[in-house]
Order: structure tokens, then C-alpha cells, then sequence
């Protein structure tokens, strides 16, 4: 049983030699733990840091591409080598690498797919309150429109088999967390919490520039995810209301007329008449991209038989890299 921890990293040279020391090397039920580091394009000694650190890979992209492009990155890079599981944690040495165990023993014990760890935020003192309030209303909106029952959705200390990590197929540029749990729970994959520490970090987040900007890419990135995932699960939510609203003049038309037979009052009922068919068509266009949703289901299992055939070759042969591996530009 291999185990890949991966680490995307961007200018995390001044952090990224405490993250590494804090990894575990020996694990139970684990035979084998390697340390993956993705270099997004950093302008700093990230790479020389992960060099002197001895870790086993190291990815380079020539320039940043963001979160998400490194964490996906990583998957496929830890599919080819070999990993049984894979472990993703952050540089800036936030997470505490013996909460690794805690992390994988829902996998070991074959009870989850993907295992996600929970700050419980709502209890960090360094986190102001309008952040808590954030981190509790975005992990709420994400588990009650997933149905995963994820405690903290914004957390990027997470583990997945590698089942998990072959069928997930991500295209958000900004952050994987949120698309990783809808996509996860569309697909039927188990997902899991597990409580964790962290540490205070002594850097702003490079993922964001203020929490206005994080609330807007984060509203985006879920919205988009629906789109993809359960499109008629969210048009419906946003339909439904719409149609309610339009019968109410309707009725309003319908009970004057039958009160007094006037022709009058026929204003409500063009209003009304025109917003449940604009709802009508809401529902229509929801269907066509549930159809959509379908073919695209068919299209990523093929994706997922051509990874598996792709890298079980490298499983079953691929030899250890004797210290260091470097590729370029994935």
C-alpha cells in the first residue's frame, strides 16, 4: 500500500522546509509514503527547498496556473506513480502532518472514498467572525446542495483512494474544494469528515486578495459546479418559485372574473401568464442540460477506463526514483 502526499506549492520557500519535516514517513497500514511537491510556477527557492528536503517528485509548471491546475496535477502525477492513496496538504505548514493517520484511516477501514479534514473553524480564535460566518454558510450551501456531510468544504487537507482520484475529472480554475466534494457526491463517491489541527500561518492566503474577492470565486465555482452536475436539481430550485409567483395574478384574474364577471383586471393575467411560461422555459432548458449532464457522465467514463489503462503499466512496473524526479511542465 503506497501513500503519495502532495503538496502544490506557489513561493512557499520559506515554509515548505517545516511542512516537509513534519511529514510522516512510516504510517500503520501504509508501506510505503512518498512526498509529491507541484511547483506552480514559483519565482522563489520552492524547488531547491524541495530538493534539499529529498522528496521523491517534484512537478513543474513554467508558469502559475493556480490551485486547481497544481491539485490536478498531482492527482494524475500520483495515479502514474503508483499511489494506493493520496494525501493533499498545503506548504504553508497550516496542517499537522500526524493528523495524516487520522486523515486515511476511514480509507484503510474501506468506510469512505474521500476523506476531508474539518478545522472547526467555528472555534479558531484567530479567524475573525465575519470569516467563520463565511466558512459556516459555505460549507451549509455545499452540503445541502451536494448532500455530503462535510463540515468544512474550504479545507484542502484531504486523502482519496485512488479510485477516488481517477474518476474525478476537474475543470474549476480557482479553487478544487468546493467542485471536489459536488463532483465526489454526484458520482456517488463516499465522503467523510474528520476532525483536525491547524496552525497559524504567517502569510495572507496567495488563493485570494480579500474576502470579497474569495466569496465571489467561491459563490462562482459552486454555481458553475451545479451547472454541471445537477443541472435540473438547480434550475428547478430557481423555476419553481418563479411559477409560483406567476400563478398568483393568474388566480387574482380568475377569482375577479368569477366574483363579477368583468373582462377588467386583465393585466394580471398577461403578467402572470408571462412569467410561468418564461418558468416553462427555465424547465425546458433544465432538461436539455440534464441530457447534457448524461452524455458528459458517458464521456468521463471513458476518461476513467483510459487513466486506469494508462497508468496501470506504471503500477505494476515502475521502479522508485532513486532520490529525486523532476518533470517539467506538465
Amino acid at each position: 500500500m503506497k501513500l503519495i502526499v502532495q503538496i502544490p506549492c506557489y513561493n512557499e520557500a520559506e515554509t515548505l522546509e517545516a511542512t516537509l519535516e513534519d511529514l510522516p514517513r512510516d504510517l500503520p497500514g501504509i508501506d510505503a509514503v512518498e512526498v509529491l511537491v507541484i511547483d506552480d510556477g514559483s519565482t522563489d527557492a520552492t524547488v531547491f527547498v524541495a530538493r534539499d528536503g529529498n522528496v521523491d517528485y517534484v512537478v513543474s509548471h513554467s508558469r502559475n496556473r493556480g490551485l486547481a491546475c497544481a491539485f490536478r496535477t498531482g492527482l494524475q502525477t500520483a495515479i502514474e506513480r503508483g499511489a494506493d492513496i493520496i494525501v493533499n496538504t498545503d506548504g504553508d505548514a497550516q496542517y499537522v502532518g500526524e493528523d495524516i493517520a487520522d486523515l486515511i484511516a476511514p480509507l484503510l477501514d474501506r468506510r469512505a472514498d474521500i476523506v476531508v479534514g474539518d478545522r472547526r473553524t467555528w472555534n479558531l480564535a484567530r479567524f475573525s467572525l465575519g470569516k467563520r460566518l463565511l466558512q459556516a454558510f459555505g460549507s451549509w450551501v455545499v452540503r445541502r446542495l451536494s448532500g455530503a456531510d462535510v463540515r468544512d468544504a474550504a479545507c484542502g487537507f484531504r486523502a482519496f483512494t485512488r479510485e477516488a482520484a481517477t474518476r474525478l475529472n476537474l475543470v474549476t480554475d480557482f479553487s478544487h474544494c468546493m467542485e471536489t466534494v459536488v463532483q465526489a457526491s454526484a458520482k456517488g463517491l463516499r465522503i467523510v469528515s474528520v476532525p483536525i489541527r491547524t496552525r497559524a500561518t504567517q502569510r495572507e492566503s496567495r488563493l485570494f486578495r480579500s474576502t470579497s474577492a474569495y466569496l465571489f470565486h467561491s459563490a462562482a465555482a459552486i454555481l458553475k459546479t451545479f451547472c454541471m452536475y445537477k443541472p435540473l436539481r438547480l434550475v428547478l430550485l430557481a423555476s419553481g418559485p418563479l411559477f409560483l409567483l406567476g400563478t398568483a395574478p393568474i388566480i387574482r384574474f380568475l377569482f375577479l372574473y368569477a366574483r363579477d364577471g368583468s373582462a377588467g383586471h386583465i393585466q394580471s393575467l398577461i403578467l402572470g401568464a408571462g412569467v410561468v411560461v418564461l418558468a416553462c422555459l427555465m424547465l425546458m432548458f433544465g432538461l436539455l442540460a440534464e441530457l447534457i449532464a448524461y452524455n458528459r457522465q458517458l464521456i468521463e467514463s471513458l476518461i476513467d477506463q483510459t487513466k486506469r489503462r494508462d497508468s496501470e503499466p506504471q503500477r505494476e512496473f515502475a521502479i522508485r526514483d532513486e532520490q529525486f524526479a523532476r518533470l517539467i511542465d506538465r
